[in-house]
């Protein structure tokens, strides 16, 4: 299995950028990035420092089915903290059992306590796929004797 490093070098250029938000911006704002940037999930940064996730998830159950509202509300009310990371060494394998298990569906990637990458569910999913299509193709020519 690949190690998130790998991975995160594999992803396609564009989405290499990790956007971020801070705490003290308003849940509207980061609903604006994360609609301009095409990303379900942004990570709440202080300080250089990952202190938190917001979703889309997080903007439905924490503020629309309770009747807040988005313009004045900060992100640090309805943000995930503390949040779950991992660093570039962690395999692909452990990451998803990470994400099944806390039913998550982005994890940020952390190194020496900056924030590099982060990895989707998705990203995970199409990286297992395309493993296990090698292994096929490789038990194929083994069969065949090539």
């Amino acid at each position: 299995m690949k190690t998130v490093a790998q991975l995160l070098k594999l992803k396609a250029q564009q989405n290499q950028e990790v956007h971020t938000i801070a705490p003290h911006q308003m849940v509207l704002e980061a609903l604006m990035v994360m609609a301009a940037k095409n990303v379900g999930a942004l990570p709440v940064v202080k300080n250089g420092e990952v202190i938190g996730i917001i979703s889309e998830r997080d903007y439905a159950r924490k503020l629309v089915l309770k009747g807040r509202s988005s313009v004045g509300t900060p992100v640090e009310d309805i943000m995930v903290s503390p949040v779950i990371t991992v660093d570039t060494h962690q395999t692909v394998e452990t990451c998803m059992g990470i994400m099944s298990d806390k039913r998550l569906r982005h994890l940020p990637v952390v190194e020496g306590g900056k924030l590099i990458g982060l990895l989707s569910i998705g990203d995970l999913v199409k990286e297992a796929i395309a493993e296990q299509a090698e292994l096929i193709r490789q038990l194929e020519q083994y069969i065949r004797g090539e």
